[in-house]
Formats: C-alpha cells, sequence, structure tokens
C-alpha cells in the first residue's frame, strides 16, 4: 500500500510539472499590453515605474495632504501620509540608488521630526515640522542640481479628504 502511495505522488507530482509548461511569450496584463519574454516584461514594467520622477508625484501629492491633516488636526491621516512620503522615497531611492546621499538627511532627520510632532498633536510643532521639512525638500533638490523644483506650504486643498 505505501509503495502504491508513493507512486501515485510521484506520478501527481510528475504530472504537474509537466502541465507548467506556460508559454513564457504570453501577453499579460489588462488587455494583453505587457508582451515579451519575462525579462522583457520587467523591462516594460520599469520602464512604466520609471526613476525617482514618479516617486516625486506621489510625494508631492502626499506632501500637500499631509499638510492639510495637520492643519485639520487629523493626526491619524497626518501620520498615515508621512509615512506614504517615506515610502514613495524609499521605493524612488531603490530604483535611484544615487540619490540616497541626498535623501539622507529627509528620511533621518525630517520624517521622523515630523513622526514626533504628529504623534505630539500639536499643531504649533506640527508647523515647525513641516517648515523643516519643506526646507529638507529644497536642499534635496538643490543637491540633485534641480533647485528649480521649487517647494512651497501649499495654499489651495486639492483632495476632497476632510476631517
Amino acid at each position: 500500500m505505501k509503495t502504491i502511495i508513493q507512486m501515485l505522488c510521484i506520478s501527481t507530482i510528475a504530472f504537474l510539472f509537466a502541465c507548467n509548461g506556460v508559454d513564457k511569450n504570453k501577453s499579460s496584463g489588462a488587455d494583453g499590453w505587457l508582451n515579451g519574454d519575462e525579462s522583457q516584461k520587467l523591462e516594460t514594467i520599469a520602464k512604466h515605474l520609471r526613476g525617482f520622477d514618479m516617486a516625486m508625484v506621489e510625494t508631492g501629492y502626499r506632501y500637500q495632504e499631509l499638510y492639510w491633516a495637520g492643519k485639520d488636526e487629523n493626526w491619524e491621516y497626518a501620520a498615515y501620509q508621512a509615512e506614504k512620503i517615506k515610502v514613495a522615497i524609499e521605493n524612488g531611492l531603490e530604483r535611484r540608488p544615487k540619490r540616497a546621499e541626498s535623501a539622507k538627511n529627509f528620511l533621518k532627520v525630517a520624517l521622523p521630526e515630523m513622526d514626533s510632532a504628529i504623534a505630539s498633536r500639536d499643531t504649533l510643532r506640527f508647523s515647525r515640522a513641516f517648515n523643516a521639512l519643506t526646507s529638507n525638500c529644497v536642499a534635496c533638490h538643490a543637491l540633485e542640481k534641480v533647485s528649480y523644483v521649487t517647494v512651497k506650504t501649499p495654499v489651495e486643498r486639492q483632495s476632497p479628504v476632510r476631517k
């Protein structure tokens, strides 16, 4: 009986591996837009993720949301946005590690200060931390020779999120 079970297991495993002959060149994605072999598909995905610029698009959006969350004293939402800014920048640095030195102070000092200010639920402390965060954005842009990308405190809400 034990031998029969072993033979069935081996046969099943062999069958599953034989059925795994998936066409690696088969189109993927909605409507099959992702073409080529696995390597080509990964290159296409990398191209769409791009470099650090897409991380900055997300960071800019979350920067605005962070500001308004602090003004509304919506501390949970502010903490969420600060965390997502960190994730966006870290993901961007994974794609463009040469930017890491410029972002170091932002990640190691400015964001932790912001986290602390948010945790304190003190609007004055939040405002000071936000100003420091903004200054760090400007400094990082200068280090990366894109000082024409200026960052200022938001003046108009773009999101419907309110407390």
